[in-house]
């Protein structure tokens, strides 16, 4: 291995470092509402702050979404692949479960975000 190829790993591995950092830890913001989509539709908002157990049952779709400890999760779902019960459990602004066969969309929002904040996507 030459010189010039070392100083490009540690080069490349710096800057991964660095943008990992940034993504996880600086702009962590913890979500306060999650918000449940129907087909587009706003079902209902809750709050990532009380502990609850919502099932929502849709012409015999059903989900379980559970909010315990500042985080969202779904818990069951009759959906064919059941990718959505199998998540992570939620609570960052902007996290999503999505459980595509049964179209209902639960993200993480900040009713307190200012239009000043930093988009990490761009």
């Amino acid at each position: 291995m030459k010189k010039a190829d070392l100083i490009i790993i540690v080069s490349v591995v710096a800057i991964v470092g660095v943008l990992s950092f940034f993504l996880y830890f600086v702009n962590s913001n913890s979500g306060n509402t999650v918000t449940v989509e129907k087909n587009g539709k706003v079902i209902e908002t809750l709050s990532l702050d009380e502990d609850c157990e919502k099932k929502y049952d849709f012409d015999g779709e059903t989900n379980t979404l559970v909010i315990k400890d500042g985080k969202a999760t779904v818990t069951e779902a009759n959906c064919p692949d059941g990718i959505c019960a199998n998540h992570k459990p939620i609570n960052r602004s902007g996290e999503s479960i999505i459980c595509l066969p049964h179209k209902l969309v639960i993200t993480v929002t900040n009713d307190k975000s200012s239009d000043n904040e930093i988009d990490a996507v761009a």
